[in-house]
């Protein structure tokens, strides 16, 4: 028996054994279950629509409508490097992205021929540099905590991305000089138009998502409040533009638009109706179309393909691990509040991994951390997790991986890990 048939029968033998021995009697497990399967239907209702699916559509047109030589111009590993890092952190900053979301555009600007660094500082400042989270832990967890935060998120975007630049510049090189030989049409358009159109479809997916603030009162609650009608006039934008820049027969729009208007106004309590009716609307226009509107749809189909199955196996695995938000899995929480006391490297060290395989929705990071630092968590294992979790996950790790490999992979989460626990232990120093 040569060796691969000898894997595949210890794959078998291990998983025969694993069914045999199965603990489906055990309540934990019984319970853990459960809270993996709530976990990916909460998931399945609050981030698919609203955050995934603008997202495989911004990032399907990167793909079709953003022609190489602009990504490579400000993105690229010839661009100057304060042009490149900072473009990567400033757009990860607006975005203000979970984990999960970040990624098809992460893997659009990757294939497009942005730098490994670049593309991974961007990666990482996506869900890390959340303007919001930050100014809700320093409200919340002190002001102290807050800035930290924020100081390691930035420094940890540029930090990780230009070491990921190094340990592998032979590779990309390759990468690099592969695309730039394959060439690349120009845009049909001018780069101002295919900015325009980016950045609405961007003010879609923000405002979708945009949260209730704690606090009925300031500029994010009347944000909050006025979300859902700025989401509609972004979408009439983009209706518009469609017709004007991408020669879509007006009526058709209109019949596309028909619907979803008539929903708003019959479900006013309920905005996903017609934002759903939007999303098949605007699919149902320029599927199957000979032009670059019908390759953006396939496009953004072929990263919702790829993305959507390895998220929902990453989303159940930590349910069953660590369970919801003040729910367990079979992990008991117990073990996580024990091993986090204190400011050893063991402590700061459990905080970043435990941090980097947990989901965190936006803003959920901020109570948990609350109900751990009331257990005895330590103020430098807090900043850990709080640099690692939100830009990590079990989910994003499997997507990252289909996209750069396992090395790149591994690679990116140890340089998370590492930062955020060394950054644990001096803030841990300080602090105390």
């Amino acid at each position: 028996m040569d060796r691969k048939e000898a894997r595949i029968l210890a794959l078998l033998v291990g998983g025969f054994l694993a069914c045999w021995w199965l603990p489906v009697d055990s309540p934990r497990f019984q319970g853990a279950l459960i809270e993996a399967l709530r976990l990916v239907r909460w998931y399945a209702r609050e981030h698919v629509l609203l955050c995934l699916v603008p997202a495989f559509f911004i990032a399907g047109a990167i793909a079709v409508f953003v022609g190489q030589g602009s990504v490579m111009r400000y993105l690229g590993p010839r661009a100057p490097r304060p042009l490149a890092y900072g473009v990567a952190s400033v757009s990860g900053t607006i975005l203000a992205v979970c984990s999960c979301t970040v990624l098809p555009l992460f893997a659009g600007i990757y294939r497009m021929g942005a730098g490994l660094g670049p593309a991974c500082a961007f990666l990482y400042s996506g869900p890390a540099i959340n303007v919001l989270a930050i100014v809700l832990t320093a409200r919340v967890l002190g002001l102290r905590l807050g800035i930290a935060r924020a100081v390691g998120a930035v420094v940890f975007s540029v930090v990780v991305g230009l070491a990921m630049e190094l340990l592998f510049r032979n590779e990309e090189r390759e990468r690099i000089e592969a695309i730039a030989a394959a060439g690349g049409d120009e845009p049909a358009r001018p780069l101002w138009q295919n900015a325009l159109f980016l950045a609405d479809m961007v003010v879609i997916l923000v405002f979708a998502n945009w949260g209730r603030p704690d606090r009925p009162a300031g500029a994010w609650y009347l944000a909050w409040q006025w979300k859902w009608p700025i989401t509609g006039a972004a979408a009439l934008v983009l209706a518009g533009m469609l017709v004007a820049w991408f020669g879509i027969r007006w009526w058709k729009v209109a019949l596309a638009a028909a619907p979803v208007l008539a929903l708003a106004l019959a479900f006013p309590a309920r905005p996903m109706v017609p934002f759903v009716a939007g999303v098949i609307g605007l699919s149902a226009l320029v599927a199957g179309r000979p032009d670059e509107t019908g390759t953006w749809f396939e496009q953004s189909w072929g990263f919702a393909r790829q993305i959507l199955p390895l998220l929902a196996v990453g989303v159940f695995v930590a349910g069953l691990l660590l369970g919801r938000p003040g729910h367990e899995g079979l992990i008991p929480s117990a073990w996580v509040a024990a091993a986090v006391g204190g400011n050893s490297l063991g402590a700061n060290l459990f905080a970043a991994v435990s941090g980097a395989f947990m989901y965190f929705a936006t803003l959920t990071e901020v109570p948990i951390l609350e109900g751990l630092l009331g257990s005895g968590m330590g103020p430098g294992p807090a900043l850990a997790l709080l640099l690692a979790g939100p830009a990590l996950s079990l989910p994003n790790m499997l997507v990252i991986r289909s996209v750069l490999g396992t090395r790149k992979t591994v690679a990116y989460v140890a340089l998370v890990v590492i930062l955020a626990t060394v950054t644990g232990m001096i803030y841990g120093a300080l602090a105390g």
